[in-house]
């Protein structure tokens, strides 16, 4: 307490530098103690004249640095508590969380499946040989591969997910919110690649590997602790496997992954070593059994697998996207063999082909199509794209830009599985639609079945109404060409007029069709 400040022996030294210059007379300091320790002091000043600071004066200021003193105190035991906490709660060494968070997530994590009705995943990791690198080059190398597989599983799964460490060379990771097992194999896969790539340590590259153990709610168990114990199981089983390896709890979800990781793998090597060929199945006129299209079919020749089926290999390459550059490879090879046919004097009508959604999402889609009808010499009125509700129905309006700007070519639009999914009569009213292709699985029971029967006539007389053409595909009775002919369906496409064949059949066809 200084009541005359310019004239007190403890501030003579500043009344020439401070006390004048800012017109200063009395002063009251009160001290800010933080953990003991005088660390400053709350400062009144009285400017003008000479203050007598009363005892109310001196409570007040030390009302304000007690507060002061007291917050910053409140702060840090609340740092200190967070930091224990954390502690609590985390591995020392890499930060992760450990058992006890982890499996408190795990439970929380569980409960958000079950509202949502979605699949949760917990992968059991285990680093191969990591004992042997321990013993050769210490625990600071040891150290430094688990921070650094620690670092790589943060930096290649979603925020959303959880990665701990429970212990040693052992990690567990929770993948929630997601409906394909799938998904989880693409997960398991990518982290294959990433933990397999080199560590650098003192100018060596150190290398190790993982086994994965991974359970699935709610086909594995519905709690945390059951999860938790199957996902050990398998990654067990993944070491006696032969380490580098991966195990679903349950076995055939293991054996459908490295199957799906096979087939996306001899997908890439197909496409490279030209292992695909077209089958092109006729599409008929019912009128006079006239030739008026073709549907290209993609096949794969297997070197050692033979003939793989379309439905065991498109949904792999729809997942992967390969899709893209199958169906790319498939419109370059068909629109160079219709010019060759058309240049030969047949006339194998229109090319229809499948266009996958993926296709729809790519930002040069009408740029290639129409390159590729140039590069061809094959006139865009030959080309018939064809396309399902339910691709539509992803991003109408999309849709709707990319067929009109398509349409604009000439290229015919045909809506492909016409009743099967969801679809918008609004948005089938706007878009360029030149034709509805009729569903097998509407076709295969006519005209026995009254419903079919109904849902046919109403597809039609909609097609009618909306001015467009209308095909039935799926066709392999006599009985049902007259059901369709009569009902006003003539153009006709299955089994009953030709199966798919390749590109010599085609030839035989078209010329016995000029024949005549």
């Amino acid at each position: 307490v200084v009541n005359d400040a310019r004239n007190d022996e403890r501030t003579q030294q500043f009344t020439d530098s401070y006390l004048i210059p800012n017109n200063i007379y009395s002063m009251l300091d009160a001290p800010i103690y933080y953990a003991g320790e005088i660390i400053g002091v709350v400062c009144h000043e009285h400017t003008d004249d000479i203050r007598i600071w009363t005892s109310q004066d001196q409570e007040f200021a030390a009302a304000i640095s007690n507060t002061v003193s007291l917050s910053m105190e409140v702060q840090r035991r609340k740092s200190t508590e967070q930091k224990l906490e954390h502690q609590a709660y985390h591995d020392a060494l890499t930060g992760l969380p450990n058992r006890l968070l982890f499996m408190d997530r795990l439970d929380h994590a569980l409960k958000h499946a079950k509202r949502s009705e979605t699949l949760l995943a917990v992968l059991f990791l285990d680093l191969d040989n990591f004992k042997g690198i321990n013993d050769s080059l210490g625990h600071a190398a040891g150290d430094m591969i688990l921070i650094s597989v620690a670092d790589r599983l943060n930096s290649n799964l979603r925020e959303m997910d959880t990665i701990s460490r429970l212990g040693g060379d052992e990690f567990t990771v929770i993948v929630s919110d997601f409906n394909e097992i799938q998904h989880i194999h693409e997960i398991v896969i990518k982290l294959f690649h990433i933990l397999q790539q080199p560590i650098a340590y003192q100018g060596k590259e150190l290398y190790t590997t993982s086994s994965i153990g991974i359970s699935i709610y709610p086909y594995d168990g519905n709690s945390a602790d059951i999860l938790l114990k199957n996902a050990d199981a398998a990654m067990y089983k993944a070491k006696e496997a032969g380490r580098n390896n991966f195990e679903f709890y349950t076995h055939d979800m293991t054996e459908k992954a490295f199957e799906r990781a096979l087939m996306e793998t001899n997908l890439r090597k197909a496409l490279e070593q030209d292992e695909f060929f077209i089958q092109y199945q006729p599409q008929y006129n019912a009128n006079d059994d006239s030739i008026i299209g073709l549907e290209a079919l993609i096949r794969w020749q297997h070197p050692e697998m033979g003939i793989v089926p379309p439905a065991k290999f498109i949904p792999v390459a729809e997942h992967t996207g390969l899709i893209v550059d199958i169906d790319r490879w498939v419109m370059r090879a068909a629109s160079k063999q219709f010019s060759a046919w058309y240049e030969q004097g047949l006339y194998p009508g229109k090319l229809s082909l499948n266009m996958a959604t993926k296709q729809l999402e790519r930002k040069d889609f009408v740029h290639f199509i129409i390159n590729c009808l140039e590069d061809s010499h094959f006139k865009p009125e030959w080309l018939s794209i064809e396309i399902t509700e339910s691709q539509i129905m992803k991003d109408p309006e999309e849709a709707v830009r990319l067929l009109l700007e398509l349409s604009k070519y000439g290229i015919e639009i045909a809506v492909d599985d016409f009743g099967t999914g969801y679809s918008s009569l609004t948005y089938l009213k706007r878009l360029p639609v030149n034709k509805l292709k009729i569903d097998r699985a509407f076709v295969k029971d006519i005209p026995h079945n009254d419903e079919d029967n109904a849902i046919i006539r109403a597809i039609i007389a909609l097609s009618r109404s909306l001015n467009i053409d209308v095909i039935a595909e799926g066709v392999e009775h006599r009985e049902q060409v007259d059901f369709l002919l009569s009902e006003g369906c003539h153009e006709i496409q299955g089994f009953y007029y030709s199966r798919p064949v390749d590109r010599e059949g085609i030839e035989k066809l078209l010329l016995i069709h000029k024949d005549t």
